[in-house]
């Protein structure tokens, strides 16, 4: 049954709600990272693999997903995707060691993976030029509540039940968010404009991305900038709690801290973007990314926590900045491939916070943290300035 896409304002609350799967099962847990440790038997960084076990997950699902949405609709994939995100997060819930808990938090990345992609592909299908990128900040706006509210949920919630209740309430969430998706989110793409099923179309998609050099680096430096924040909220937890003594709620105020930071900006993007050049807000943004991400490197190997915890505020706040004009700037081309290029964009992002967290937890050495931030942001900046040279795609 055909639906009439709800007011925009509307549209970027459900949509928001639903690409938000990747910080809910990330951020609700973070808190809990150091008691599974104990539970399991586990290492800092045996226990961190979790979270790069769900990032892979995100990252394939939305190459999976993605084309498939261009050949099928958004709905249908959608819908799917949020029933196996109930599911797998049960399976989370009663994973009785570490390496089973990797598997179903990989298949709960895998799961949620449709929200993130789908919610961008929709976007595509309905807005374009600034409006695109001022639907995608609001979407982005909506979404970073999640990160504000997650850890100091989970922590409150940690109070109540131990951390396997913590995915237990993300299958709750799960049932919400289905109900969401069935009965609120319309079709956008229509038949005429579906690509032929199979794997040959996948490819040829995939291929002609990779053959827009624009598109690449535009990936890369929103890919970049995302694994330094992926690297922060991977390893904050035990930097905080472990190495600074902060207790669970302390730690949660820290970090909903920084998301606060990373809403705003989102929200400004919006704003901004229909009065100033999308590339100068990208500029901006990585800008303060890099000298954010110098200072907090400055700051932990001094061990000083006022000075980590302003450097970092500086550092995740940039990135709203950034994401959703380089979002933006590199769907605007690929029209007929939404699905596909939002699935690369968002593989990028995941794939490379997969990495990023796994090295940033190498020793249990804060500094290391600290000089994976500074990698990631001075190379999403150098990717951009790449970008930059490289002339738009025709359309």
């Amino acid at each position: 049954m055909n639906r009439t896409p709800p007011s925009p304002g509307r549209l970027a609350l459900i949509l928001g709600s639903l690409s938000a799967f990747g910080p809910i099962t990330t951020d609700l847990y973070l808190p809990a990272l150091p008691a599974a440790a104990a539970d399991l038997q586990a290492s800092q960084a045996s226990i961190q693999a979790t979270l790069t076990a769900c990032l892979i997950g995100l990252a394939l699902g939305q190459v999976f997903v993605g084309p498939l949405s261009d050949s099928i609709g958004r709905r249908r994939p959608m819908i799917a995707g949020m029933a196996l995100f109930i599911l797998s997060s049960l399976l989370c819930a009663a994973a009785p060691s570490v390496y089973l808990l990797d598997g179903a938090r990989l298949l709960q990345g895998l799961a949620g993976a449709a929200g993130i992609v789908l919610s961008l592909a929709i976007v595509r299908d309905l807005f374009h030029g600034a409006d695109a990128a001022r639907m995608i900040a609001t979407l982005m706006a909506v979404g970073g509540v999640a990160p504000i509210v997650a850890p100091l949920a989970g922590a409150q919630l940690l109070r109540v039940m131990d951390w396997r209740g913590l995915f237990v309430v993300l299958a709750v969430l799960g049932v919400a968010l289905l109900a969401v998706a069935a009965l609120l989110v319309p079709e956008t793409l229509p038949a005429a404009d579906r690509r032929p099923a199979g794997w040959a179309s996948v490819g040829a998609g995939f291929a002609s991305l990779a053959r827009d050099r624009r598109f690449v680096a535009l990936t890369l430096a929103g890919g970049l900038a995302f694994a330094a924040m992926f690297a922060y909220i991977s390893t904050s937890a035990f930097v905080f709690q472990s190495h600074y003594g902060y207790s669970e709620s302390a730690f949660s105020v820290v970090f909903a801290v920084n998301a606060v930071g990373l809403l705003v900006t989102n929200l400004l993007a919006g704003r901004l973007v229909t009065r100033v050049p999308a590339g100068a807000l990208v500029r901006l943004g990585l800008g303060g990314m890099v000298a954010g991400s110098v200072a907090s490197l400055a700051a932990l190997t001094a061990d000083s926590p006022p000075f980590v915890i302003a450097a970092l505020f500086v550092t995740v706040s940039s990135l709203g900045l950034v994401m959703p004009t380089v979002a933006a700037l590199a769907l605007e081309d690929h029209g007929s491939l939404a699905g596909t290029a939002s699935a690369a964009l968002g593989s990028a992002r995941f794939v490379l916070g997969g990495v990023a967290a796994l090295f940033a937890g190498i020793g249990g050495n804060p500094v290391v943290l600290g000089v994976a931030i500074v990698v990631c942001a001075a190379g999403a900046a150098a990717a951009f300035a790449f970008a930059k040279r490289e002339p738009t795609a025709a359309r």
